[in-house]
């Protein structure tokens, strides 16, 4: 907005202008009417003063009517004793238009006796009808003229014998008015000078208090609502400043209020987990939360050049109108993250409307679903593998036992062999469901750990000893008994310093049994299984390998999930359950660790385990015969 407004576009020029032109107006319109006036009066007072006395025109007419000699000296002595006409010239004409006296400033008397040659004399002799003018020219300058008829009374009839011409010099008559013009012209002058002074000094007492409300209402517009409006008065301009400055503390209050509305909102919609997405009532977007941005991939500049459909993605089977119709939620699968993951989204969908009930936008809700789809996947795979895992043993149980009931119990050599397969199934039944039971305390938190200060290469050493002992027995009952076997090794590959740390020697036991299982089933015959054991600032890192087939990259970020397989007709068939890495994911993590897997097809896979570790811990005695 321009701060600064031009003198001559100012309210105050224009309030001062009104009054001036007010001013001059009124004054030429006197003056007008005074001048007039004035030059009536003056020109009637001088006709007046050059009128001829009645007596006059009386005596003229009765010499006219004689024709003596005597009479005309009369009438030349009559107009000499005239002394009321100055500076103006007489002419006495008969009625046959001869100029029978004359009186003038030249006292000349050439004329007398002469025809007239003033045809405005003979008309007034013709019609008897006095005659008055007033001239202007250059070289007489003005001058009054007025021809009178004079008129003789004989009995019942009136004669025009004559008349009287009378031209009298009026330039002192209107000198006189030009004098008092003059007066008038100045003192008018110096009243619309002092009135244009007085004017532009009320105009500014006026407009200075608007002005002022101006400045506050530009400092308003722009944010600023400290100043306030002095009050001059309690007119009607003082009022208006009282209300703006009661305005100016409304608006602030309320600018205030819609800022910390405003910065609520924006502190709810950032720090929901929910994405956001809001439109005008064309589509286009006008919020997003930063949520949103993160499920859809994309900044908030680039979201504002979208419009929400597109945004969803849902372009090719939904318009917007269809969104404002049907507000039903939706299902969408935006394009993967930064991580590669896919996210299923729900999107919820409601109309922004006015009072009048006009649609001005729609509001988006986006719930992140997928880990809730994900629940519900592994739920219905959870139940479908607990139903087929148990099936399997159940239905050997059931076969054997039915033969059994056939009478093959009877058989000396078959029934030993059928009972053994029974006690087998069984122990693996038990194990699914004493490791489902393990799970379900992790699960439900109600798993406890027993923690212990450990010497972790004793007790690692200690674990691995009893696999060297289990290979060494299993290698020597099958040799006894003339089967094949496979040959494996375990390499060690320690830290020389203790490392004391706090464990549940117990589950941790159970989880690097699990691990070191796996390594032993799927390694090939002659395969080493090297174990490592280092130790970082903050952790301890175990890490065991084994030169097996390894994992498939797509199976790498499945193998701790419950009933996972790899491959799944091996893995039954060395009687796995699919549980083992699962337990000992939640084992570890449950002591503060971590577990994960690296491995390439047909080049093994080494699993490591890292624990919390203090490096200033010495420990103390701990029985290795534990």
């Amino acid at each position: 907005m321009n701060n600064k407004i031009k003198f001559f576009s100012s309210i105050q020029f224009k309030v001062a202008a009104i009054f001036i032109l007010l001013l001059l107006v009124t004054i030429e319109i006197i003056g007008a009417y005074f001048v007039h006036s004035l030059e009536q009066q003056n020109i009637e007072s001088f006709e007046a003063q050059v009128q001829l006395p009645s007596y006059v025109t009386t005596s003229l007419a009765s010499n006219l009517s004689s024709s003596s000699a005597k009479t005309r000296r009369s009438v030349q002595t009559t107009i000499n004793d005239i002394s009321n006409i100055q500076n103006s010239d007489i002419e006495i004409v008969n009625s046959q238009g001869k100029i029978v006296a004359l009186k003038n400033n030249n006292n000349s008397q050439n004329s007398v006796g002469q025809r007239t040659t003033n045809t405005q004399i003979k008309d007034v002799i013709y019609s008897g009808r006095k005659t008055t003018q007033i001239s202007h020219n250059d070289r007489d300058g003005s001058y009054y003229v007025s021809i009178t008829p004079l008129v003789s009374s004989n009995g019942d009839n009136n004669t025009v014998v004559g008349a009287v011409y009378v031209r009298a010099n009026m330039d002192q008559v209107y000198k006189n008015i030009n004098n008092i013009v003059f007066i008038f012209f100045v003192a008018s002058l110096v009243a619309g000078l002092l009135g244009a002074l007085i004017s532009i000094v009320v105009a500014r007492a006026i407009t200075r208090p608007i002005a002022e409300m101006r400045k506050q209402a530009i400092r308003m517009a722009n944010g600023d609502y400290s100043g306030q409006v002095r009050v001059y008065s309690e007119d009607e301009l003082g009022q208006l400043a009282v209300a703006v400055n009661n305005l100016s503390v409304r608006v602030e209050e309320e600018q205030e209020n819609s800022d910390a509305e405003r910065n609520r909102l924006d502190s709810v919609l950032s720090q929901m987990t929910d994405g956001v997405v809001a439109t005008d009532r064309h589509g286009n977007i006008t919020i997003i939360n930063e949520a949103a941005q993160a499920f859809l991939n994309v900044d908030q500049k680039t979201a504002f050049s979208e419009q929400l459909v597109d945004l969803l993605g849902i372009n090719s089977t939904t318009s917007f109108d269809d969104l404002l119709s049907n507000q039903d939620e939706r299902i969408i699968e935006p394009a993967a993250d930064s991580e590669g993951d896919n996210l299923i989204l729900q999107a919820d969908f409601s109309l922004i409307k006015r009072n009048t009930g006009f649609v001005t936008g729609l509001v988006c809700v986006l719930h992140d679903v997928t880990e809730q789809r994900k629940i519900d996947n592994d739920r219905r795979l959870f139940v479908s593998n607990v139903s087929h895992e148990l099936r399997t043993p159940l239905t050997s149980l059931r076969s054997y036992v039915e033969t059994l009931n056939d009478g093959a119990w009877q058989d000396s050599q078959l029934a030993p062999r059928f009972l053994k397969v029974i006690q087998e199934e069984t122990e693996r039944m038990i194990r699914m469901v004493n490791s489902l039971l393990d799970l379900s305390r992790f699960d439900q938190g109600t798993a406890k750990i027993n923690v212990e200060l450990v010497n972790f290469n004793e007790f690692f050493n200690f674990i691995l000893d009893r696999f060297d002992m289990l290979i060494k027995n299993d290698q020597d009952k099958a040799q006894a008994a003339g089967k094949p076997f496979k040959k494996y090794s375990i390499k060690r590959v320690f830290t020389q310093k203790d490392l004391w740390v706090e464990i549940d020697p117990d589950k941790m036991t159970q989880a690097i049994d699990n691990i070191m299982n796996n390594a032993i089933k799927y390694s090939p015959n002659g395969g080493t299984i090297t174990c490592r054991l280092n130790d970082t600032q903050r952790y301890i890192i175990l890490s065991i390998t084994d030169q097996g087939l390894g994992i498939p990259r797509k199976d790498l970020k499945r193998v701790f999930d419950r009933f996972y397989r790899v491959d799944k007709a091996r893995s039954r068939k060395q009687g796995g359950t699919g549980l083992g890495l699962s337990i000992s994911k939640e084992v570890i993590e449950a002591q503060g660790g971590h577990v994960w897997v690296n491995s390439m097809e047909n080049r093994g896979s080494t699993f490591y385990i890292s624990l919390p570790y203090d490096a200033k811990e010495v420990g103390g005695d701990w029985d290795e015969a534990y």
